[in-house]
């Protein structure tokens, strides 16, 4: 075995995220979080992942392309068994996270025998006001088609004459948790539950002998043809329609279900045995997030960012670029800098243009919002629009449609390209500025991502970004970059050269050390590179969050950190014989970042900045509470505690006190 398969690697994170929901360190809702966050995590791989390697394996394997390195049968095998051992500690972890709410005072009843009946009257009255306005029952026969919402949640009601009922579980109109007090206590029922104590009312001439929750996942991918011949947008719209009309990816049933009643579903859905998973009660657990409690002992403590002291009160964020750049880590530090950089510049007379680069918005998008007062105020705004960023493409195209209705000049994806990179250009008469991010111009993921951003005036740099933009707008060709590192424009060329250059560095007898950090590790190629250095000497540390093919050895490790937010930021540090490059970017080392999309990596070359991100890698590698080495074998094994570190604590306390 050369690499790690890159889905059981993904399977490997997502047990890390597990491991906090059954962290007794973790504050218990914040644990129930981890628990609705791997709910998530592994709904979406199901709908996008194990959909497509089903498909490969309907394929006749004489089709298949002979460079795939995994046999899909095996994989899909793998991948269930390791799913299945993940969920056996999944729902003991969450019976043991309710347990202990309930001796806080709050209780998530699971199951309708543990709702107080003084809630009777209350719950009757909120099914007859509000739940059953949105209940369309539809019965099973022979003569019946049965279509399911891709992820939504049903009841399969059994009759007592063997009739089988399909039932809505409205989730898309209500919350699916009621909330009631009683006495001192807190009471949390699902919608699930309060229409199984009223399907007396729904079915009043049929008698009840079970309610059984199901759901099927569909696969989740848009069939785009990259040539785009026709309209895009209209191309794109079609596709998330029929993303409810997916191939099955999995079908989840109660487990309790009687095994008649699961083959008449399966029948009627004409699904195979590979596309049925036993479940629990309650699916969509994700919608643990809605449970919101306020009682500092069940949360993380509340962490407010910490000023930046060079920009907090500035008057003109512009103005401030101009006599240094300023770099930010966020969510450390206030997000509210980059919203003010864009709002200055939507107002500031001086301002001829804007260009922006937008992968995931925010659903309220401040920056979209400064986009279109820019607009209105007579300066040319240009945005390129991701419209094929998986999950938010609706979201994108319906802000782009607003954008438009300004006047902003609106592009549409490239073919064969996706454009992740996160940057931003303004430009006045004799002067430029520039943005650029590891992780999206959005002020909500701001909140929960750990980022970089750095914000600058310097000539080279806003010209070459200058560049970029000229190519997404005009398919202009750039000149070679001198200082960013382009996707598509010899990105991958140019780590490899540092890679090699660290050999060069090892062999002769000088230091040579490399630090990659990124949320995925697959790229083959630079594996081999990696690897290569650390057998000839190179000092190689690797922080990789989640999905990473490289197999760790003694000599070169791979730490996963996995905490109160989400590592996001991807950093690359190459000693050069003690001149020190350091890049931050957009770009993961895989083969979608490096060969199939647009990334901007981009130096930092100031030397203050340079030891602030060298100290909060030290922090990362050396992290013992939340860091844990990936094994061989592929599992998440837990530092010793010598150093007692808490790399994302550390972090906060370090740039608190710059």
């Amino acid at each position: 075995m050369k690499y790690f398969d890159r889905d059981l690697s993904w399977l490997s994170f997502n047990y890390r995220v597990l491991m906090e929901a059954m962290d007794e360190s973790v504050p218990l809702l914040e644990r129930l979080r981890f628990i609705a966050i791997y709910s998530s995590n592994l709904d979406e791989f199901f709908r996008v992942r194990v959909a497509d390697i089903r498909n490969i394996k309907r394929i006749d394997k004489r089709k298949i392309n002979k460079r795939l390195d995994f046999d899909a049968k095996t994989l899909l095998s793998d991948i269930h068994q390791e799913v299945s051992h993940q969920l056996d500690q999944y729902g003991h972890a969450m019976r043991e996270i309710i347990d202990q709410l309930k001796k806080k005072g709050h209780f998530i009843c699971t199951d309708t025998s543990e709702i107080p009946t003084d809630l009777n009257g209350d719950l009757l009255n909120y099914f007859k006001t509000y739940v059953s306005a949105f209940l369309q029952p539809k019965n099973l026969d022979e003569n019946t088609e049965l279509f399911l919402d891709n992820q939504a949640i049903y009841l399969a009601v059994h009759f007592a004459d063997d009739d089988i009922s399909i039932l809505n579980i409205p989730t898309d109109h209500l919350s699916r948790f009621s909330q009631f007090q009683v006495g001192s206590d807190t009471y949390y029922i699902f919608l699930d539950d309060v229409i199984r104590l009223h399907l007396d009312l729904v079915f009043p001439e049929k008698e009840v002998k079970g309610a059984f929750s199901i759901k099927l996942n569909k696969d989740a991918e848009l069939q785009i043809d990259d040539e785009y011949s026709g309209n895009l947008v209209r191309k794109i719209e079609k596709q998330i329609q029929k993303r409810n009309l997916g191939t099955p990816a999995r079908f989840l049933f109660d487990i309790k279900m009687p095994d008649e009643m699961l083959a008449s579903l399966t029948g009627q859905l004409q699904l195979s045995s590979d596309d049925v998973v036993t479940g629990g009660r309650y699916h969509n657990l994700n919608d643990f997030f809605q449970i919101n409690i306020n009682d500092p002992e069940l949360n993380y403590p509340h962490q407010p960012c910490t000023p930046v002291q060079s920009l907090q009160g500035s008057r003109s964020i512009l103005k401030k670029l101009e006599d240094q750049d300023h770099l930010l880590h966020f969510p450390y530090q206030s997000y509210d800098y980059v919203l003010q950089f864009f709002n200055e510049a939507s107002i500031d007379p001086e301002v001829e243009e804007i260009n922006v680069t937008f992968y995931r918005m925010a659903k309220k998008s401040t920056i979209a919002e400064a986009l279109i007062s820019a607009s209105n105020n007579g300066k040319k705004v240009s945005v390129f629009m991701e419209v094929k960023a998986r999950f938010d493409e609706k979201n994108n195209l319906d802000w782009a449609r607003k954008m438009r209705a300004a006047g902003i000049k609106i592009i549409y994806s490239l073919p064969g390209l996706k454009v992740h990179a996160k940057v931003a250009l303004v430009r006045k008469k004799n002067k430029m500025y520039g943005f650029f991010g590891t992780g999206n111009l959005n002020e909500k993921t701001s909140e929960i991502y750990c980022d970089h951003g750095l914000l600058t005036s310097d000539d080279q740099l806003t010209k070459e970004l200058h560049h970029v933009f000229q190519y997404l707008l005009t398919k202009y060709t750039p000149p070679p970059f001198q200082k960013l590192i382009v996707s598509q424009f010899g990105a991958y060329e140019k780590f490899i050269e540092k890679i090699d250059r660290e050999i060069q560095h090892a062999e002769a007898g000088r230091e040579a050390r490399i630090i990659v950090k990124v949320n995925n590790l697959q790229e083959q190629t630079l594996i081999k590179k990696l690897e290569e250095a650390s057998s000839k000497g190179v000092d190689v540390k690797l922080i990789v969050r989640s999905i990473c093919c490289l197999i760790p050895s003694k000599d070169l490790k791979v730490k996963r950190i996995v905490d109160r937010y989400l590592e996001h930021g991807r950093v690359f540090y190459f000693h050069n014989n003690d001149e020190q490059e350091i890049y931050l970017g957009s770009a993961d080392w895989m083969n979608r970042n490096l060969h199939r999309r647009i990334e901007v990596c981009f130096p930092i070359s100031n030397d203050r900045m340079k030891q602030e991100i060298l100290t909060i890698l030290k922090f990362q590698w050396k992290d013992d509470i939340k860091g844990v080495w990936l094994s061989p074998k592929m599992e998440n094994e837990r530092p010793k505690l010598e150093h007692k570190i808490r790399a994302q604590m550390a972090t906060y306390n370090y740039l608190k006190d710059q």
